[in-house]
């Protein structure tokens, strides 16, 4: 590489809870820069999840279900000899929030309820009880990792 790499940039803390990770959250959840609308939707589906399960601090419940979701191991392809092997490989911990994040919202949007919020609160209440679609897809990949575990030898 020429150049070197670029500076990360600081997010700022989102209005209510004061946390850069709720702001991030937020970002992959906007659309058309429609960042007061997810904010909205955020806040909704945090207030909904404590009165489902009566808590006092739902952010605490989300916390929880983002670090559940988190994956460890992930697999990636790589050609060798003509042939494309899947190799598993660690994740850094900003990857493994982003995944995170991303698997989250994906999921909740492809649920049946009725608003936005709605499907945040029970993916969200979902994940903290290690149930749901979005764990379901780390425990693919994770045992996408582990079958192929013999491959990890051709790791770069």
């Amino acid at each position: 590489m020429r150049k070197s790499r670029p500076k990360k940039r600081v997010l700022l803390p989102d209005p209510r809870y004061k946390d850069p990770i709720v702001t991030r959250f937020v970002n992959m959840m906007m659309y058309a820069g429609r960042k007061n609308t997810s904010y909205a939707i955020f806040y909704n589906a945090i207030s909904l999840v404590e009165e489902k399960l009566k808590e006092k601090n739902g952010l605490d419940i989300w916390r929880k279900a983002v670090s559940n979701v988190m994956p460890t191991v992930e697999v990636k392809s790589r050609r060798v000899g003509g042939a494309t092997f899947q190799i598993p490989t660690e994740i850094r911990n900003d990857r493994k929030m982003a995944l995170s994040i991303k698997w989250i919202i994906d999921y909740s949007r492809a649920r049946n309820e009725k608003t936005m919020s709605e499907k945040l609160a029970n993916e969200i209440i979902a994940a903290s009880k290690n149930e749901g679609a979005s764990i379901k897809k780390k425990e693919d990949t994770h045992r996408m990792a582990e079958a192929n575990k013999a491959f990890a030898h051709f790791r770069s």
